[in-house]
């Protein structure tokens, strides 16, 4: 897995790379003082899957580096703080180690984000679907919809680059996406976990390139999303 270390503060960084170093499955791509430089690495197309992040830094936060990226990577908060845990999760962060970090707390969250990693990995060029368009036939990877929206007899699969109206049931194209990643939020809702931005109050955002979407959360179905979202990072 290709890494990075977000954190302004020099000792941490140094321990953080000397952690990713000893630990086989981790590769360092990078370490940055400041959230604003990552991000431009990032843009520049960097490879990274995984992101060792400090919340309190100049500049710009590490949960304002959170909203600012569209499509995340997965996150390790690395804090001295207990205080941020709890809006962290609402950003599905892998994990939250408190400084100073031992080599064996900092395994243990490498290993979650590994497990994860590979589940996606699992989620393979093999794991897409075929949606008629007009008069062809497009294939859409898993990976790239975002959510799927009722709409009277149809659904409306909203995926990275465009939206695909067919004529499907809820129930029936819930039962065609993989159940890891999909998960029932509204009647009318299915969304991608992995393109979940935030959850607020009984609402998922997700974010485009140009837009948000907000996502109204049903009564019955917030208690297993939480729950599943939990399952997730741990």
């Amino acid at each position: 897995m290709k890494c990075i270390v977000i954190d302004d503060d020099e000792l941490t960084c140094r321990v953080l790379e000397d952690y990713v170093s000893r630990t086989s499955f981790l590769e360092l791509e990078g370490t940055f003082s400041n959230a604003v430089d990552a991000i431009n690495f990032i843009n520049s197309g960097g490879s990274v899957n995984l992101i060792f992040l400090d919340i309190e830094m100049p500049e710009m936060t590490g949960i304002e580096f959170l909203n600012t990226i569209t499509q995340k990577p997965q996150i390790i908060i690395v804090s001295s703080r207990e205080k941020y845990a709890l809006e962290a999760f609402e950003y599905s962060v892998t994990d939250y180690l408190l400084k100073p970090v031992t080599y064996a707390r900092f395994f243990k969250a490498a290993n979650k984000a590994l497990e994860h990693f590979d589940k996606a990995q699992n989620l393979s060029a093999t794991d897409e679907i075929f949606i008629k368009k007009g008069n062809s036939l497009v294939k859409i990877k898993f990976s790239d919809i975002l959510w799927v929206e009722a709409l009277e007899n149809y659904v409306v699969i909203n995926s990275l680059t465009d939206k695909y109206t067919i004529h499907f049931t809820m129930k029936a194209i819930e039962n065609q996406l993989p159940n890891a990643f999909f998960k029932r939020v509204h009647r009318s809702f299915i969304v991608n976990i992995k393109a979940i931005n935030s959850i607020e109050d009984n609402s998922v955002v997700i974010k485009t390139h140009d837009t948000k979407k907000i996502i109204p959360i049903g009564k019955s179905y917030r208690d297993q999303l939480l729950s599943d979202i939990n399952l997730m990072n741990k």
